[in-house]
């Protein structure tokens, strides 16, 4: 039956110059007004409805859907969210019920905003199990938490309710660097395997391989991939391991804009030109973070470095001898580059808005642990990432959040943030949900998409989703 049927008897019928709607859907009336129709946009069935009764204004339109379903949507029309009592359907019923009204976009940014995101009420809320014994190597998300799983030569995508997914077959035979570009697009690149794919997920193909043209004519390997709102990013290594670069990539032709960061190794200098493993943008400052870290008889070492993507510039740099990072991460709102010591495990902070050659490493507890030459590498493993104004470090399979705070001693900086005496920022560690899920085997990814936290545990075949107890879905 269409949507629109013939001609009921009308009730509340408005004046031809009124701005209230009257619509009959499955039985039930329902009175609202042509703004909150057309709130969501000109192509939505809620806009036709409206130009429906403009057109005919003595006659009520009938439409064939589940009423309290359109109750719930008409809610979200008018104040952008759902009512509390949509906890009590069925998620699918409500995205299969947006999108013939065509406001699934609306539904996505009331329950995925990141917006939304609950750092201290985090909870384990779901389990996403993969097909196959192959455990995790990778994960992306989207802004609004679509989610790509890499295990093995496969990828599997959630959309962002979760409740959907599909699996592709890739020619790697393990995925070292992913990227979600869209919730059915993704690049992404191996450590022994040529090239940078860029991969349509819900068709099963590749849409195109993009290839870095080194000096010594060998094939070029991914050891990291970023993006910006413009720009894709790729840390390309030749197969030889003589040669590295950052290629840039317009994010929407996929054409190759610039070259930079580029280094040729001669004799055993290998310390001087280590391929960069993270890349990460930073918005605010219009700067390409990408950190590098090398493995050899003597220890670790490594290296963060800002680049000017623009210009090609150096901005700063920061090699790591002593204690080298098991992982690095930015904050833009916070304007702090965050690390883990690789030995002593514990994760410390630069200060971005004084970058000076003499910078040194802040730890973010109270004591710095002394790196003993035991050869014990503490933080062999760990990672960090950072969402909004949080620092979250993962330590074997427990997750640490860190917040910086306001004490009542400080003394505000030129900047108007708060420091301690002697110039230093204050981060504290806090409480993180319930008791109950912390702790487990050890934690090999950890990402945000949307008002989620995504982790995955060594030898494990499934994604461990964890949210906000007001926002489970």
């Amino acid at each position: 039956m269409p949507p629109f049927a013939g001609e009921s008897v009308p009730q509340f019928q408005p004046k031809s110059d009124s701005n209230i709607v009257t619509i009959d859907v499955g039985g039930t009336i329902f009175q609202t007004t042509k703004q909150t129709l057309t709130s969501a946009g000109n192509k939505t069935f809620f806009s036709r409805i409206s130009d429906a009764v403009s057109s005919s204004p003595r006659h009520t339109p009938f439409v064939d859907r589940d009423p309290e379903l359109f109750s719930l949507l008409l809610s979200l029309l008018r104040t952008g969210n759902l009512p509390s009592k949509s906890k009590s359907f069925d998620l699918q019923d409500l995205i299969q019920e947006s999108k013939f009204y065509g406001i699934e976009n609306l539904l996505v940014n009331s329950l995925s905003n990141p917006s939304q995101f609950e750092p201290f009420n985090l909870q384990k809320s779901l389990i996403l199990p993969l097909n196959g014994r192959d455990s995790v190597s990778a994960i992306a998300t989207t802004r609004h938490g679509s989610l790509h799983v890499a295990h093995g030569s496969k990828i599997t995508s959630f959309d962002w309710s979760l409740r959907r997914k599909s699996t592709v077959l890739t020619q790697f035979t393990a995925v070292d660097s992913l990227l979600a570009i869209s919730p059915s697009i993704a690049a992404a690149g191996a450590n022994d395997f040529s090239g940078l794919q860029i991969l349509d997920l819900e068709n099963g193909f590749v849409k195109e391989t993009l290839n870095w043209e080194n000096v010594t004519r060998t094939g070029s390997t991914v050891q990291a991939i970023g993006s910006s709102p413009d720009y894709i990013f790729s840390s390309f290594e030749s197969t030889r391991r003589n040669s590295n670069a950052i290629v840039v990539y317009d994010l929407h032709s996929l054409q190759q804009v610039t070259e930079i960061s580029h280094n040729e190794i001669f004799g055993a200098d290998i310390a001087s030109a280590l391929p960069a493993t993270k890349l990460q943008w930073v918005s605010g400052y219009n700067l390409l973070m990408a950190s590098a870290s090398h493995g050899g008889p003597s220890g670790v070492s490594g290296n963060v470095r800002l680049w000017d993507v623009r210009s090609g510039k150096l901005v700063w740099e920061m090699a790591e001898k002593v204690d080298c990072f098991a992982d690095v991460a930015v904050s833009d709102s916070l304007s702090v580059i965050f690390k883990i010591g690789v030995n002593s495990g514990e994760a410390s902070y630069i200060d971005m808005r004084c970058l000076s050659d003499g910078n040194e490493w802040v730890c973010l507890g109270d004591k710095r642990k002394v790196v003993n030459g035991n050869g014990k590498k503490e933080g062999n493993g760990c990672k960090v990432e950072t969402q909004g104004n949080q620092v979250f470090c993962t330590k074997g399979g427990d997750v640490e959040l860190w917040s910086e705070v306001i004490m009542g001693n400080g003394k505000k900086n030129k900047e108007g943030g708060v420091e301690e005496e002697g110039g230093r920022r204050i981060f504290k560690k806090n409480l993180m949900g319930r008791v109950k899920d912390m702790g487990g085997g050890r934690i090999t990814n950890l990402a945000f998409g949307g008002s989620r936290m995504f982790l995955t545990r060594k030898d494990q075949q499934c994604v461990e989703v964890w949210q906000g107890s007001s926002r489970e879905l």
